[in-house]
């Protein structure tokens, strides 16, 4: 071997060393742990993607839940069939309003995460938002929503299991990375009960 094609240190170091992009902790907002976490129930989950029944649940909760549409029908019917419902309408309606300035004008801005790969057509047509992939839109909106619809309602799980419905379609749908989507549900749970808080039913 010649002296010229021994590598330098300095280039066995550079090979060393992976590109950005060659995995998803060089960009996951929660490293390799999320990166890891990701992968596994993607995995896990693909099987799934085959049923011609989940497909139907779940790609038509994750469009009934574009822009929140779901659920301020959600709070529109409640403000009609019930006493004084027109405050928990408008309250939700505004909280929606709030949430969605604060995860895709803040902190969606902060991280520029791509959404998962989908090389072949989808059963149906949706809507690919071209914001971040992190966090979660439809689930935080969604577990926002299910907390405060929740409050003095007879059917409280029922909310709370619409509003997972609604998180895991956007796994299901390869919308969402898993960790975009169980960040996004913990950031609606802490908004609803803050609004509860700050803004009480009388």
């Amino acid at each position: 071997m010649s002296p010229e094609s021994v590598p330098t240190k300095r280039e066995t170091h550079l090979r060393a060393v992976p590109e950005i992009g060659d995995g998803l902790q060089d960009k996951h907002p929660l490293g390799s742990v999320g990166a890891g976490f990701d992968k596994l129930v993607d995995q896990a989950w693909d099987p799934l993607r085959s049923n011609a029944n989940l497909n139907q649940l779940f790609y038509t909760a994750s469009e009934l839940a574009d822009f929140s549409l779901l659920w301020h029908i959600a709070g529109a019917t409640r403000g009609i069939v019930r006493r004084k419902g027109h405050r928990e309408a408008i309250r939700l309606s505004a909280a929606l309003g709030a949430e969605s300035a604060l995860i895709n004008g803040g902190i969606k801005s902060i991280f520029s995460r791509d959404r998962p790969t989908h090389n072949t057509n989808r059963p149906h047509n949706l809507r690919k938002p071209i914001t971040s992939s992190f966090p979660s839109g439809h689930s935080s909106a969604a577990f926002l929503a299910a907390t405060l619809l929740s409050e003095r309602s007879k059917i409280k799980p029922f909310w709370y299991a619409t509003a997972a419905i609604v998180a895991v379609s956007r796994i299901h749908v390869r919308m969402h990375h898993a960790s975009d989507v169980v960040v996004g549900a913990g950031i609606g749970l802490g908004l609803g009960r803050l609004i509860k808080k700050v803004l009480p039913l009388r």
